[in-house]
């Protein structure tokens, strides 16, 4: 019998999306018979059950387009903003779910769709997930689409910054995406070379930054590079969220419930780097400039690593499919996928370790990591 696919996209934007929804829906009209059509707009549009028919004519020339064709939003299936109100919408979305005569849902996403995804499995749903972040922190795959793209754009604007940190003799601090991970800064850094490497793993101290300038100074460099990930900690400020932390858990410990596991809140991302910058002017005597990357990094046409890799998993997926094995996210596992129970993914983060091989190359080369 014909099966029949949802399929969305959900959280932030990322290249590679429409490469993914393409390997899906050709795989399954073309070589398996299939039918499938998207929601748009992610759970919110599953939830209001807004379609978007997919078919050979709509899956063609997207494959090199960046964003999505179907929209995206960051809403969570348990709490729908609905009239003013965070609303339980898991019900709802099962009968849509019902109603579309559907087989499975594949929802495209990262950690925080895992999650959504999950508790729509638990909810009775078929579901299966691939892997999308430009922040490569999805559990249990070796790499997510939309990374390579995002590093390949970082690393270009490292390149294009020494040119001007060089002219003027300054500091240049590149701020760029990475809230609990460092693997985009960590890996444009080093590819543009940059001289300060921050990352949230490696908590800093400004005083070692300053130091680590000023020695290049001596050695007659006039300017460094700081790339920064958005998420990067100073020693204090880590100190004082792991306080803040056990202060918010102790209540429910002492009660036996289980324990707080959501972020303690920061200051906004650009309010840190623009902090950070201030500090090292002061301790070095140099200029300091800061560029914020933000969005700059999902855009634009993704590349051919991450069409290759969204589509294999894309592909991969339909093969699932055909299969009936659902509950599952599609990890990229060298050169072949893995089905990964998402069970084992939710609510995980993939972090950089402390003795990771790139971390060990760019302190091999001179890099300072802060610390």
């Amino acid at each position: 019998m014909t099966k029949y696919i949802g399929i969305l996209t959900s959280g932030g934007d990322s290249p590679g999306l429409n490469a993914a929804i393409r390997g899906v829906g050709k795989a399954a009209l073309n070589h398996y018979g299939m039918q499938i059509i998207g929601f748009r707009d992610g759970f919110r549009g599953l939830m209001e059950n807004r379609i978007m028919r997919l078919d050979g004519g709509e899956l063609s020339d997207i494959l090199t387009l960046g964003g999505t064709i179907l929209g995206t939003s960051r809403d969570k299936p348990h709490r729908m903003p609905v009239g003013g109100k965070l609303l339980d919408m898991t019900d709802v979305i099962a009968g849509n779910y019902q109603d579309n005569h559907l087989d499975v849902l594949v929802c495209l996403g990262g950690g925080g769709t895992m999650k959504n995804a999950l508790r729509l499995k638990e909810k009775g749903l078929n579901v299966i997930t691939l892997p999308k972040t430009i922040d490569n922190d999805v559990a249990l795959t070796d790499i997510t689409f939309g990374f390579d793209t995002a590093l390949g754009i970082a690393t270009d604007a490292i390149d294009r910054l020494h040119s001007t940190a060089h002219s003027h003799h300054r500091i240049i601090v590149v701020e760029i995406m990475g809230h609990r991970a460092g693997w985009l800064a960590l890996g444009a850094g080093i590819a543009g070379g940059a001289d300060v490497i921050l990352i949230p793993e490696i908590p800093y101290d400004v005083a070692s930054i300053a130091a680590a300038i000023r020695e290049r100074s001596r050695r007659g460099k006039s300017f460094s590079i700081v790339a920064v990930a958005e998420g990067a900690v100073s020693v204090q400020e880590y100190a004082d969220m792991l306080a803040a932390q056990k202060k918010k858990a102790s209540p429910k410990q002492k009660s036996g419930k289980k324990a707080e596991t959501e972020d303690v809140p920061e200051a906004p991302y650009a309010e840190k780097t623009v902090r950070l910058a201030k500090q090292l002017e002061l301790l070095t005597g140099l200029e300091s400039r800061i560029t914020i990357l933000g969005h700059l990094q999902r855009g634009g046409i993704p590349s051919a690593a991450d069409r290759l890799l969204a589509t294999r998993l894309g592909t991969a997926c339909t093969d699932l499919i055909d299969k009936g094995h659902y509950g599952v996210m599609v990890a990229a596992k060298g050169d072949g996928t893995k089905a990964e129970k998402l069970e084992d993914v939710a609510g995980k983060v993939k972090t950089v370790p402390p003795d990771h091989p790139w971390v060990l190359s760019a302190r091999h080369v001179g890099t300072n990591m802060g610390d």
